[in-house]
């Protein structure tokens, strides 16, 4: 437990998820061009009030979140290796269902891990 109050498993989540979000934006922001990229990159940074609100509109969820999000960030890193507009470009199911697949299976281990 930090001097904040916070346990170090909870910031360490949020670290990770943090940068995970980075790297993907990085990876939006340098492989597409255009109206795209904006668009995405809109999308992509409107996720994080998404990621903050909608727990706080429940009352509950928010590590629950956080884990996931930090999930899905890094199995798409993984699986487009680096570059996020490959799950969509190429049209390949396989990828998209190696990305959902990772993302559940890394989201289910780490929160059995942490809770």
């Amino acid at each position: 437990m930090l001097n904040s109050g916070i346990p170090v498993t909870v910031l360490a989540v949020w670290i990770v998820a943090a940068t995970g979000w980075g790297a993907v934006a990085g990876g939006l922001r340098r492989g597409l061009s255009g109206y795209t990229r904006r668009l995405t990159l809109l999308a992509h940074v409107l996720a994080l009030p998404a990621v903050v609100l909608f727990p706080s509109i429940l009352g509950f969820g928010f590590l629950y979140l956080s884990i996931a999000v930090a999930a899905e960030w890094w199995a798409l890193i993984l699986v487009t290796r680096g570059r996020p507009e490959r799950l969509v470009q190429q049209g390949d199911l396989r990828r998209l269902a190696a990305w959902l697949t990772l993302t559940a299976t890394a989201t289910v281990i780490t929160t059995s891990m942490i809770l």
